[in-house]
């Protein structure tokens, strides 16, 4: 988790959002690639492989935005009790 205190948020952001909507003018990727997911149709390696470059940014976007507000109220808590 520390690794993931240390990267910034703007680059998180900018990687997430890049590779979310990729490729640009059409579906992105990450939607056809989670629609195939739900139909039970994400088999052949390349996919699964793409699902994984498209999604990590914005689940690791999501876990350190997360983190954040569990910190904060985390530390809201500690000074409340002293």
């Amino acid at each position: 988790m520390k690794l993931i205190d240390r990267i910034p948020m703007w680059i998180l952001l900018l990687l997430a959002v890049g590779l979310g909507i990729a490729p640009p003018g059409s579906q992105p990727h990450l939607v056809e690639k989670l629609l195939m997911l739900a139909d039970g149709a994400l088999e052949r390696p390349v996919d699964i492989f793409d699902l994984f470059l498209h999604g990590i940014f914005p689940v690791l976007f999501a876990v350190k935005v997360a983190r954040m507000v569990f910190l904060k109220a985390h530390s809201g808590r500690k000074e409340n009790s002293e």
